[in-house]
């Protein structure tokens, strides 16, 4: 059973781990991509998502692990040979947005909860983070593993308590829907930016050993990744579509259910699932450190993690004063969409998946595995 859950269930795990902190525990990327598309025209656009994340990742954990390409410059390199640069420039720009938002998501709950100024939040965030990407990967999986394990529960309970209250509203929405247009662009939409999470991931498909373990973990991931965001989406149908405006979709959500143990657990729940994404993304860039340390005939101490992670969460945290969490993910997200569909999904699925049917670059070992 352990090995089942290493090789088929920890990769997607983790990539919902590093996903859903950077807007979707909140509400706020469901409010901005699947609500203005109304109750079913938003599930069929996390239909499309959900399928593109797992044909991406499918051929991506394969590609890595017939490489064994564990980081993502290694990863890059395999994709666009020496123009992996590109991704770096990109995945940066990314990290900073997200890290904002997770940095004022952060401080938003901690307002809520303790009613301490939003730096209280942003500050211990800070120090989780700093405290997991000092011992490594062991601990990541473990942490990122368990939690996500514990948010299903979280959300699990918060779709099936707002059936119990608000249940008729959400029947007369789903009743009253129609279906527009837009909601196929904006689910691939969706997926491209988030896909570029995916070689953050890579450090645990060093489990998987074959072919089949690749693909049928990269399937799950997709799904994985997104079933929380339907369970979470289905009850705010609950408060649609005002529900649309909070900062916070998921917070307003609570307070209208009307329990405050249950907010304070859940909320809980989301800051454990900020940590999670601030933990993945950062994770992969010292991880990429770590590799070209290596090749010098190096090591990466403990320590330098920890200042890589507290350096980038001090300039997201800036931007996140500045721009709020809103603005940040409408604005920020979008540029950067067709950017990682142009230098990552259409290569994966196009090189990557010739590569994978010839064989090239395979490592001996796993070439024919």
């Amino acid at each position: 059973m352990a090995i089942f859950f290493q090789r088929y269930l920890l990769p997607g795990l983790i990539f919902q781990g590093v996903v859903i902190g950077g807007g979707y525990a909140t509400g706020r990327e469901i409010a901005e991509f699947f609500l203005p598309h109304g109750p079913i025209g938003g599930l069929f656009s996390m239909g499309v998502a959900a399928l593109v994340w797992s044909c991406v990742l499918a051929v991506s954990f394969e590609l890595s692990r017939m490489t064994r390409s564990y980081d993502y410059k290694t990863f890059f390199h395999q994709l666009l040979g020496r123009f992996w640069f590109l991704f770096e420039i990109l995945l940066i720009l990314l990290m900073i947005v997200v890290l904002s938002v997770i940095g004022a998501a952060a401080g938003e709950i901690a307002q809520n909860l303790f009613n301490a100024p939003a730096l209280t939040g942003t500050l211990a965030l800070l120090l989780a983070i700093g405290m997991l990407t000092f011992y490594g990967s062991h601990l990541i999986e473990q942490f990122m593993g368990s939690w996500s394990i514990l948010l299903y529960i979280a959300y699990f309970t918060l779709v099936v308590w707002s059936l119990f209250v608000f249940g008729d509203n959400i029947r007369h929405n789903f009743s009253q829907a129609s279906i527009g247009s837009g909601w196929i662009l904006d689910g691939i939409r969706y997926a491209g930016y988030n896909l570029a999470v995916v070689p953050m991931v890579l450090f645990c498909i060093i489990h998987l050993d074959r072919r089949r373990d690749a693909i049928t973990a990269g399937l799950l991931a997709g799904l994985i990744g997104m079933l929380p965001a339907v369970f979470l989406f289905i009850a705010m149908m609950g408060q649609y579509p005002q529900i649309g405006e909070a900062p916070i979709p998921s917070t307003a959500l609570l307070m209208r259910l009307g329990s405050p143990w249950f907010s304070i657990v859940f909320q809980l729940v989301l800051l454990g699932t900020l940590v999670q994404t601030g933990v993945g993304l950062i994770h992969g860039v010292n991880e990429r450190i770590a590799s070209t340390l290596r090749e010098a005939g190096r090591t990466m101490p403990g320590l330098a993690r920890t200042a890589v992670a507290t350096g980038m969460l001090l300039v997201a945290l800036v931007l996140a004063a500045q721009f709020g969490l809103i603005s940040l993910i409408a604005r920020g997200y979008g540029l950067l969409t067709f950017g990682f569909i142009a230098v990552f999904v259409i290569p994966v699925l196009t090189v990557g998946v010739y590569k994978i049917i010839n064989n090239i670059n395979a490592t001996p070992e796993v070439s024919k595995q």
